[in-house]
């Protein structure tokens, strides 16, 4: 981490982006304090629109974001994005309906959509090719520092402050790192390609990563696992702030702590991925986290607020071995030059998962607010074993990236081609035909696969070229 911190343009940077998302999180908890307040029993329903509207903006814009930042100097994406949520969040203390809530929560999601990209896109620019991995790493695990203690923080400023006041704390965070990222020297633009891509080109690329998704029998089952996540997630991040603050009547203070119990599962969760043996097999570390997360909430209708807090954490624990998995898996089965699509078709798929779960979750909060985790729970349950039974897959090939390597070759009379480098005479025949010689040259293979078992004791490999 050091390599990367004394990188003065990437510190500035860093300094922007946690500050950014502390403020992230003062948003998203003064917003479920807001939704209480608005719409008291109907909170669960106005929270899984909002946070609905959050997903679509990310699954329609982002990909084009991407674009953006790769035509543009990112600089001033970065600025506009930070400022035009200050403002936004800045009018969320004045609402008084709740249609001015949604309008509010789409246009900061719509920034957003641009912010999270960009910045992504901007880490390796400002780095370069040796630290650039350090820097994410050091990104990711501040965002995973910050989802523990960032809704304890604020749930505690909302006692002292009052909840519609953290607004103000969140657009001082904005513009704060608006300023930061101005005053870097020169500009953020990416190196400039030859090579236009045309709307056409766009669509054939999403369409390339869409079908990887669905055809390769691993990654299809990660998939549908996150589905399942997202199903049990919605009901954790709509229906907590009613059973909390109504079931449990306690205050803003708690439910942040309910929340903080979450993200700390979460970032445990992080960590047993880091150091699980990566050979094991990923499908038994999606079905476990989509065992842990699914049985989590079975019984949370019906426990005080330290029981909440423990199973919060087990769930959040389940939901980073399904997500992380899958980012791994993803890589490990694709090859190199086709990761960038296969990635953004699966941002928007697993983004379209959690589009449909919050109106379910809100759904269920408000139909049956003494169940609603039970039956939440029952439904995972279900889905995850159908798509197990159904979709686990027995055996899959592991893809690598092209290689190059150097071995014997041999010619007989009837085989010959042409060598960059000059063969010597003694390997011709007197009528300077070729005879059989064994010589050595460069070989490439475009791909090789290993076929596993899940068994993890035996692989074949079957290499092609």
């Amino acid at each position: 981490m050091p390599n990367c911190l004394s990188n003065p343009i990437f510190l500035r940077l860093y300094i922007a982006q946690t500050i950014s998302l502390f403020g992230d999180a003062l948003t998203w908890l003064g917003l479920a304090l807001l939704a209480f307040e608005l719409a008291g029993t109907d909170a669960p329903i106005l929270l899984a629109g909002a946070l609905t509207l959050r997903v679509t903006a990310f699954t329609i814009l982002s990909p084009f974001a991407g674009i953006i930042a790769d035509r543009f100097d990112r600089k001033p994406i970065l600025i506009i994005t930070h400022l035009g949520r200050m403002l936004l969040v800045c009018l969320l203390p004045f609402v008084n309906s709740i249609w001015q809530i949604y309008a509010l929560v789409l246009g900061l999601n719509i920034f957003n959509a641009f912010f999270t990209p960009t910045y992504q896109a901007t880490i390796p620019l400002v780095t370069g090719e040796t630290d650039y991995p350090q820097a994410i790493a050091l990104s990711s695990t501040t965002y995973q520092i910050l989802g523990v203690f960032g809704p304890g923080i604020a749930g505690i400023l909302a006692l002292f402050i009052g909840a519609r006041e953290l607004f103000f704390w969140d657009g001082a965070s904005f513009i704060t790192a608006a300023i930061l990222i101005a005053t870097l020297p020169g500009n953020l633009r990416a190196i400039p390609t030859t090579q236009s891509r045309l709307v056409g080109n766009i669509r054939s690329d999403l369409q390339i990563g869409t079908v990887k998704l669905w055809t390769d029998s691993p990654i299809r089952y990660g998939l549908m696992m996150q589905l399942v996540a997202s199903i049990v997630g919605a009901q954790i991040l709509v229906n907590t702030v009613g059973y909390v603050r109504g079931t449990l009547n306690y205050t803003a203070v708690e439910y942040g702590w309910v929340m903080m119990g979450f993200g700390l599962g979460a970032t445990l969760g992080t960590i047993a991925i880091g150091i699980y043996p990566q050979s094991r097999s990923k499908i038994i570390t999606l079905l476990s986290g989509g065992a842990i997360v699914s049985t989590a909430l079975i019984g949370a209708n019906y426990v005080g607020l330290i029981p909440l807090i423990l199973l919060w954490s087990i769930a959040g624990c389940g939901q980073s071995l399904i997500n992380l998995s899958m980012q791994t898996l993803i890589a490990d089965r694709t090859p190199t030059n086709l990761q960038g699509r296969v990635y953004g078709a699966h941002f928007a798929w697993s983004h379209l998962w959690w589009a449909g779960a919050y109106p379910l979750a809100g759904w269920l909060g408000t139909t049956f607010p003494d169940r609603t985790f039970l039956y939440g729970s029952l439904g995972g349950i279900t889905l995850l074993s159908i798509v197990h039974f159904l979709l686990k897959p027995d055996r899959f090939t592991h893809t690598h990236s092209e290689y190059s390597h150097t071995h014997s070759h041999q010619h007989d009379l009837p085989h010959q081609h042409e060598h960059q480098t000059n063969l010597k005479s003694e390997d011709r025949l007197p009528d300077g035909t070729l005879a059989r010689t064994t010589h050595q040259h460069p070989h490439l293979h475009p791909q090789f696969q290993h076929v596993h078992s899940y068994s993890d004791i035996s692989h074949e490999h079957s290499g092609f070229h």
